[in-house]
């Protein structure tokens, strides 16, 4: 499905995911405004789209808050609308049980996984409510841990918790305005981000197991459709993963 016309911003744009995305959608046609704290790897992420003239890079971090208004003022200001926001940033941190973890570990793990999602989320109902046509979509990069923790993962496990009822609270809030929101659950995409876990991931029953991956492609293309879809639809969850992912009946 085309996206000509369509604009889609995107956070945690330089790697991975938000990679990955970015050049399945401009493949599409959408032009992009892409958004990360690593200008140099943004500026990587551009060169691979077919159409760099049609991405617009801004370099800063969804914590901070006058960073994120002045990311969707120059999505707006460059391409007149905003269609499409990916809540792709995201970070995890290293795995600890619960009693050693830092107050200030928790307290950065919040603040880039709930509150910039937030954030953005906020500045987007803006564009979306007051643009013509009105309306837009919003996709959250959740995660399996929305619904079932790893051990030792007390932050990351919160905060895509969190993120759920964000979804939630947003498709609500959003129905009188045209506007959708998705969540999409991915479970061991292979990205830096998730290639421990190729090598051997602590389960709950104390052992540590090599859990299965699938090319990060797939979730790009998933996200593709859902953006393609009419305003009309709403897909609230969608929960990708390898086949040998131990989720269902994790144990």
């Amino acid at each position: 499905m085309s996206g000509e016309g369509k604009v889609a911003v995107i956070t945690g744009a330089s790697s991975g995911i938000g990679r990955s995305t970015a050049i399945a959608l401009a493949e599409a046609g959408w032009s992009l405004v892409l958004f990360a704290r690593r200008a140099d790897k943004l500026q990587d992420t551009q060169a691979q789209c077919p159409r760099p003239d049609k991405v617009l890079l801004v370099n800063g971090d969804v914590t901070d808050e006058l960073a994120v208004i002045g990311l969707f003022k120059a999505a707006v200001q460059r391409f007149g609308r905003v269609d499409l926001l990916f809540n792709n940033a995201g970070i995890s941190h290293a795995a600890a049980p619960l009693d050693e973890i830092s107050l200030e570990t928790f307290q950065n793990i919040v603040n880039v996984n709930l509150t910039g999602p937030f954030l953005c989320t906020r500045e987007a109902f803006k564009v979306f409510k007051a643009q013509s046509p009105s309306g837009g979509r919003i996709i959250n990069n959740g995660s399996i841990a929305a619904h079932a923790p790893r051990p030792h993962a007390t932050g990351y496990t919160a905060t895509k918790h969190g993120v759920l009822g964000l979804t939630r609270a947003t498709a609500l809030d959003g129905r009188a305005h045209n506007i959708t929101c998705t969540q999409i659950d991915i479970g061991n995409a292979h990205t830096d981000m998730a290639a421990g876990h190729s090598l051997g991931a602590l389960q709950p029953d104390g052992t540590v197991k090599v859990e299965g991956t699938f090319d990060v492609k797939h979730v790009a293309d998933a996200i593709v459709h859902i953006a393609g879809l009419p305003l009309n639809v709403t897909v609230l969850n969608f929960n990708i993963m390898a086949t040998t992912m131990p989720f269902v009946g994790r144990g």
